[in-house]
């Protein structure tokens, strides 16, 4: 079952839309790699689903144990390198708000959770991931 479509629509750009909800993204080939920029690159897009995706499963972990991460930001950085053009590595920062529980186990399982996700386990082990934890 499918479950999204992209459609290229020209310079570079294509369209991708999640077929359930009909949500639609754009994305643009970036500017060092002949692109307007002007939207996510699809190398954008990966990095932002590692952070997208290790939010949600210590959201996930959070809600079992009765805790409140709302507000938890994710500042993504994407290191690119030339020969051959690919990710090299992410690096995330997790910026937790005060309503995080603080306590060492709390911790434990949250940072579990994130490096564990499902987009972390999929990207090849040569792209490094480096990821801070501020609390």
């Amino acid at each position: 079952m499918k479950q999204m479509e992209v459609e290229y629509l020209g310079e570079l750009r294509t369209q991708g839309t999640h077929l359930k909800s009909a949500i639609q993204i754009i994305t643009d080939a970036p500017l060092d790699n002949n692109g307007k920029g002007e939207a996510y690159s699809p190398t954008d897009l990966v990095a932002s689903a590692l952070a997208s995706c290790m939010i949600t499963i210590m959201g996930i972990q959070a809600n079992k144990n009765g805790w409140n991460i709302t507000g938890v930001k994710a500042e993504v950085e994407k290191i690119m390198s030339t020969n051959p053009r690919k990710i090299s590595g992410v690096r995330i920062t997790l910026s937790f708000p005060a309503s995080t529980p603080n306590d060492h186990e709390a911790r434990t399982v949250l940072e579990k959770a994130a490096l564990s996700c499902p987009v972390a386990l999929s990207l090849h082990p040569d792209i490094r991931q480096e990821v801070e934890f501020n609390y």
